[in-house]
């Protein structure tokens, strides 16, 4: 799956095309160590595809490539963090 980074001053997200339909994570920087993701936002011709899944651990390796913490608003994000605790070293809940 091809996923893009754009990140617009504070704004950012990462984004996919899966089926001709468009997936993202939102997400706001706050300081240069951390960021609060704010929304996943996935088609319902997508649901159960994992597309959602891939966007949130593209977020979470990125946190990690670059040495930052998120910080999960969005319900979705936050569940997914809640069943990897391998992603505790990145996400604060």
């Amino acid at each position: 799956m091809d996923i893009k980074d754009e990140e617009t001053g504070s704004k950012g997200r990462y984004s996919t095309i899966v089926e001709g339909h468009e997936a993202e994570v939102t997400y706001s920087r706050t300081s240069p160590k951390l960021v609060i993701v704010d929304h996943t936002g996935v088609p319902d011709a997508l649901r159960g595809k994992g597309v959602g899944q891939a966007l949130a651990a593209h977020a979470v390796e990125a946190a990690r490539a670059g040495g930052w913490k998120i910080m999960p608003l969005c319900p979705f994000f936050r569940a997914q963090a809640m069943r990897h605790k391998d992603w505790q070293d990145v996400v604060n809940l």
